[in-house]
């Protein structure tokens, strides 16, 4: 009895090394169902090439298509131009997004000498603000906290006269963001008319 459990194998299950695509975080076999193939497919060629040539080359495809009639290739075929076509207007779009946003970095007045700096505009160029924010507070050594606009979006907020060391900051670690598109503004507050 013994000699039979012994022979079944290993009664814990194995584990199995699973690759994810670094652009869409899909396994690579369906990249194809994402938005992003080309990319997709530029990332696994670099990374895994054997894996690339094994989903991706002429030889894979035509095989993946043999079994089709050929109604149905041809419907694959129109079908793979349309995903190509869409991914690349998804990527133009994107790049047109990312071309007109501004980043506006505002000096506000707080009370007679104390100034806050909000920052707006950073979420169009897929930065995570609370992360952003925290970078703020330890690089200027003031509070800085994410806080929602009346208009509906979200901004910075970093303690004290920042903003020329913050434009600065952007330009250094964030080099997707065009200086042209950083906007300074100095706004003063309107007090409260006292009746």
């Amino acid at each position: 009895m013994a000699d039979t459990e012994q022979a079944e194998g290993p009664s814990e299950p194995q584990s199995r090394h699973v690759v994810y695509c670094g652009v869409c975080t899909l396994p690579p076999e369906y990249c194809e169902y994402g938005g992003t193939v080309k990319k997709c497919q530029d990332w696994l060629q670099k990374a895994h090439p054997s894996l690339y040539e094994h989903i991706w080359s002429p030889e894979a495809l035509e095989a993946a298509t043999a079994s089709l009639s050929v109604e149905a290739q041809k419907r694959a075929a129109k079908d793979a131009q349309k995903k190509a076509a869409q991914a690349e207007k998804a990527e133009q779009k994107q790049a047109d997004k990312i071309a007109n946003s501004v980043v506006t970095i505002k000096r506000v007045e707080r009370n007679k000498r104390k100034f806050v700096t909000a920052v707006s505009g950073l979420e169009a160029f897929g930065l995570d603000l609370k992360k952003v924010a925290k970078e703020f507070g330890k690089k200027f050594a003031t509070g800085s906290s994410v806080t929602k606009v009346p208009s509906g979006g979200e901004e910075i907020v970093v303690q004290g006269d920042v903003s020329d060391e913050i434009e600065e900051f952007l330009l250094e670690k964030y080099k997707d963001i065009p200086e042209d598109n950083i906007e300074l503004v100095d706004d003063k507050k309107k007090k409260p008319s006292a009746s």
